[in-house]
């Protein structure tokens, strides 16, 4: 029988599910009392302000961060490319308005401000990582010496996808597609240089996962 959540955990699992529907600016402590079915004087003795309700949402989403940067490819390397951005399409989704809504948190995010330029950096690392076993399986046509610039585009494109949709005024909520869009934008970078095979597998497991998890 699986243990119910504490009422403090129940707040941040509900804060973070409100503020992805909603975006971040948009949910005051009120509202998220309300979804809770608690006082509002019970969510304030458990966080104090909405920006420490921020850190504890933060410390979920680090930790999905450093479980994917933990990933390495193993096998066949378009099935473990796959599998990457899977992991990337659930931290984006459970995660949506981090890359979402920074504009509306800014630098109340300390916990997440602070690790941003490590993350980055080994996200840079962990890509190229992957797209080196492209190429060394002959599936990715593309020079050694600039698998880096590939990898901090690809980064690019992929953290700050939502926000560049929010920017042009379309839909970004859960069942809008931005998820999958965005990850089906940074192939562009580089589907012209792949193996046709490899290149329609990774189309069909962004769409296989996109399916799988009703995603966007």
């Amino acid at each position: 029988m699986t243990k119910p959540l504490s009422t403090k955990a129940r707040i941040v699992e509900q804060a973070r599910r409100l503020f992805n529907e909603h975006g971040y600016g948009a949910i005051t402590t009120a509202a998220l009392a309300a979804e809770c079915g608690i006082a509002e004087g019970n969510l304030w003795y458990h966080f104090k302000t909405k920006r420490s309700l921020l850190d504890a949402v933060g410390e979920g989403f680090a930790q999905a961060v450093e479980q994917r940067l933990a990933m390495r490819p193993e096998g066949d390397p378009v099935a473990a490319y796959g599998r990457m951005l899977e992991r990337m399409m659930d931290e984006f989704r459970a995660f949506r308005f981090v890359y979402r809504d920074q504009q509306a948190y800014g630098e109340h995010a300390e916990h997440i401000r602070g690790n941003v330029p490590r993350w980055l950096e080994q996200t840079f690392d962990q890509i190229e990582i992957y797209l080196a076993a492209l190429v060394d399986a002959d599936l990715l046509d593309w020079p050694r010496e600039r698998l880096r610039d590939l990898a901090v585009n690809a980064t690019i494109v992929l953290r700050y996808g939502l926000d560049h949709y929010r920017e042009l005024g379309e839909p970004v909520g859960a069942g809008s597609g931005t998820v999958r869009r965005t990850l089906l934008r940074h192939l562009t970078l580089f589907e012209h240089r792949l193996d046709p095979r490899a290149g329609a597998q990774l189309h069909d497991a962004i769409e296989r996962i996109g399916t799988e998890a009703l995603a966007a």
